[in-house]
């Protein structure tokens, strides 16, 4: 069946981009009307943004989405991705700025609200994209790839010249809330020589030791520490869940991912979806539905710090 959030959801905070702060209301919607931004803000055309890979528009850093008339949300990935991970089909995000809140930069949050407030089944089957052949999509040293899997795969790999990051790798059956129970805590990421350097373009104007991992050669500066000793894969894997639910339904494949951000998820996502050779659209049946990442999720199972 596909779900929706069962009651309105309100959060509030500051953009890590543009620093400004915003009310996103995560609400009700109807059976098919998927995934879609409204900006409250925003009366002089129209405010509807459906958070679709065809609607996803160049930016630095982060997933951003506009429509026709230019209007757009950024920063959308980590909401993606607990929308992904706790199996919501249909929901409209009211917001009333430009970029959806970083909160403590990663979905926890979004998913604790989430399960907390409870997700109502919809009385119409699932559709997922299957893949049937590998999908490549390389920039330099960067690539993504889907091959076919019965179940949902992720598979990532990182390296960083900082010893607090380095090297690190790792591969999960995203099935039965893996997603909730290991990933959804993993906040974003970057490092100390890079902060003034983003500021200075106009960037991380509301970054903070709050709302990111910060890193200088082998010292974690943000207070705690890290929350896992891979913290920063699984990151990169929470927001490769976030862009891949832009297709528009659960992808049933498996993905792999090396030195990959956003630009090259978004690149292979079109790439699939552009040949109807690479892929098939299926009415789930109640086993592949038990197996997406947010079947039978429960508040319980939140994934804690190591």
């Amino acid at each position: 069946m596909q779900t929706t959030v069962s009651k309105p959801i309100v959060f509030e905070g500051i953009g890590l981009h543009t620093g400004i702060k915003s009310k996103l209301t995560v609400l009700p919607a109807d059976i098919d009307f998927g995934i879609c931004f409204k900006r409250t803000d925003i009366d002089f055309s129209d405010e509807y943004i459906p958070a679709h890979i065809g609607n996803v528009v160049s930016s630095e850093l982060c997933t951003r989405v506009a429509n026709s008339d230019g209007i757009n949300v950024s920063t959308i990935e980590h909401l993606m991705a607990a929308l992904a991970g706790c199996g919501i089909n249909n929901t409209l995000l009211e917001i009333d700025g430009p970029e959806v809140p970083i909160l403590d930069g990663s979905a926890l949050a979004f998913v604790k609200e989430i399960l907390k407030t409870g997700i109502k089944l919809q009385k119409q089957s699932v559709k997922a994209v299957r893949i049937l052949r590998k999908v490549e999509y390389k920039q330099e040293m960067a690539w993504a790839k889907f091959e076919p899997s019965e179940n949902p795969k992720m598979s990532f790999s990182i390296e960083f010249s900082e010893e607090a990051i380095g090297a690190q790798s790792k591969t999960l059956d995203m099935s039965n809330g893996s997603f909730v129970r290991e990933l959804c805590n993993s906040r974003t990421f970057c490092r100390y020589s890079e902060v003034e350097a983003l500021r200075s373009k106009g960037l991380a104007l509301g970054g903070s030791y709050e709302n990111a991992v910060v890193v200088d050669g082998k010292n974690v500066l943000s207070p705690g520490g890290l929350r896992h000793s891979d913290e920063p894969v699984r990151h990169k894997m929470l927001d490769a869940l976030g862009d891949m639910a832009l297709a528009g339904y659960p992808i049933l494949g498996h993905y792999f991912g090396f030195r990959a951000g956003h630009g090259i998820t978004h690149g292979l996502l079109r790439k699939l979806l552009s040949d109807e050779r690479n892929f098939e659209i299926i009415s789930c049946d109640k086993e592949t539905v038990d197996n997406l990442p947010g079947s039978g999720v429960k508040l319980s199972e939140v994934c804690k710090v190591d």
